[in-house]
């Protein structure tokens, strides 16, 4: 589905964001990784080389944000199942 697309007074159903799902996976009792920052740095040189001005990549807290115009569209982490205490 295309999410961009979809905004607007058509689309019904909101997701919930990152912030919302980090809560609810540390509930689960998951633990966030760290992002590869030498990865980062390679994805944000190929976007500012190849892609238009308007799309995005930044990270926030390990998660790696993707967006078009100023709006998170998609939100990427790693989990892993957090030590019992």
């Amino acid at each position: 589905m295309n999410v961009i697309a979809c905004e607007g007074l058509e689309r019904v159903e909101r997701p919930e964001t990152y912030k919302q799902w980090q809560a609810r996976t540390i509930r689960a009792g998951f633990k966030l990784l760290p992002l590869n920052q030498e990865l980062m740095e390679k994805l944000m040189g190929k976007l500012k080389a190849w892609y238009h001005k308007d799309f995005v990549i930044d990270q926030d807290n390990n998660w790696m944000l993707q967006g078009w115009k100023g709006r998170i569209v998609f939100a990427s982490s790693c989990w892993v199942p957090a030590p019992e205490l």
